[in-house]
């Protein structure tokens, strides 16, 4: 799972969303990307992606987000698009208990696949069905937190907590990447200079190319 920063020093970032059908999926990354919202719900049938362009304190990102759809036989199919994710949204229904317990067979899932490096958001969707919550925000938040994760109330309809969360998001990304770009430094060679003893001897190289 590398950091993907570009030749151009724009970072690369793959970002999957996971979570039971009927969710809000698709809703939040449409709000997200093109500030739009459907009250007619279409069923994501595969998995599909939609880029967006950040600019947050001068470094460049480009998110490639992958909206999956939540039925049970994509389950299966799953890995093949986390895979390789530097961030994950877990969406799950304020509404529907069972889609935020479902929710914890994901981080687990992902954990396993990725470990801790990956980014997780876990996003409490239809906040504006607050008067049919089932899912309390403490024990959500509580959650999160135990599995290294930040959680949102967003609302696709109203416009709420959505770029927050992928700002934050973001952001978390870039700092996971900059600890691995000085992680590997560490490990590279410190491009000293070597001391030929012998003219007919080569030097060694030193250093590495990226």
């Amino acid at each position: 799972m590398s950091s993907n920063q570009g030749n151009l020093g724009a970072f690369n970032f793959k970002v999957v969303l996971l979570g039971e059908g009927c969710v809000g999926k698709t809703s939040v990354v449409l709000r997200y990307i093109e500030d739009k919202f459907n009250d007619k719900h279409i069923s994501t049938i595969q998995a599909s992606f939609l880029t967006k362009k950040l600019n947050i304190s001068g470094k460049r990102i480009n998110l490639a987000i992958w909206d999956t759809a939540g039925q049970e036989r994509f389950h299966a199919l799953g890995p093949i698009y986390y895979r390789d994710s530097h961030g994950a949204i877990l969406v799950y229904d304020i509404t529907d208990e069972d889609s935020f317990q479902k929710v914890k067979n994901w981080v687990k899932e992902l954990r396993k696949m990725l470990g801790t490096r990956v980014c997780v958001c876990i996003a409490g969707n239809k906040a504006d069905l607050e008067r049919d919550r089932v899912v309390s925000r403490e024990e959500a938040s509580r959650y999160a937190e135990s599995v290294g994760a930040k959680h949102y109330d967003t609302s696709a309809k109203q416009n709420h907590g959505i770029e927050e969360m992928f700002l934050d998001l973001s952001q978390r990304m870039v700092e996971v990447a900059e600890q691995n770009e000085q992680g590997q430094a560490q490990l590279r060679p410190s491009g000293s200079t070597v001391q030929v003893i012998d003219d007919s001897e080569k030097p060694e190289k030193t250093g590495c190319c990226s």
